[in-house]
């Protein structure tokens, strides 16, 4: 689900295949996308979304951003973990760019905003599944490298 995600895509490679998907289609009503944020329970950072929704078209590029704080006296690396609800929106939900693409590493005190560079893939108005979905729900989860290399 990165960036030429949907399910009728052929080669996600391919430039204009991505093109083709990034044009907002004018006439469709604007789907509501909202954020959510958290952190594992071992993970001593504050990580919130710095607004709490964007209205885009299927097609539409928009940039989110959250904000990452590291409460502790050491540097610490994490990993962003994402989901996408209703479960049914999930393959049109396409990250083009993500801080959850890489590890973050935060010192001691440190405070940074974290861009999220997505779209709604216009074939979602083409799935009978997601007829009457109105809004879109971003959940990103951040935890601690070391949960991940046990």
């Amino acid at each position: 689900m990165r960036a030429h995600g949907g399910p009728s895509s052929s080669s996600s490679s391919d430039p204009d295949d991505l093109a083709s998907r990034l044009e907002p289609v004018t006439d469709a009503k604007r789907i509501r996308v909202t954020f959510s944020a958290s952190v594992s329970d071992v993970l001593p950072w504050k990580f919130v979304p710095q607004q709490r929704e964007v209205r885009v078209l299927p097609g539409e590029t928009a940039l989110a951003f959250y904000t990452a704080t590291n409460t502790s006296d050491t540097d610490i690396i994490g990993v962003a973990t994402y989901s996408v609800t209703p479960a049914q929106t999930a393959p049109y939900f396409s990250k083009i760019q993500c801080f959850c693409f890489e590890e973050q590493r935060l010192a001691a005190g440190e405070t940074v905003d974290m861009p999220v560079f997505f779209y709604l893939d216009p074939d979602l108005l083409k799935d009978l599944n997601m007829r009457g979905v109105e809004t879109v729900t971003l959940n990103d989860t951040f935890f601690s490298k070391s949960f991940f290399c046990r």
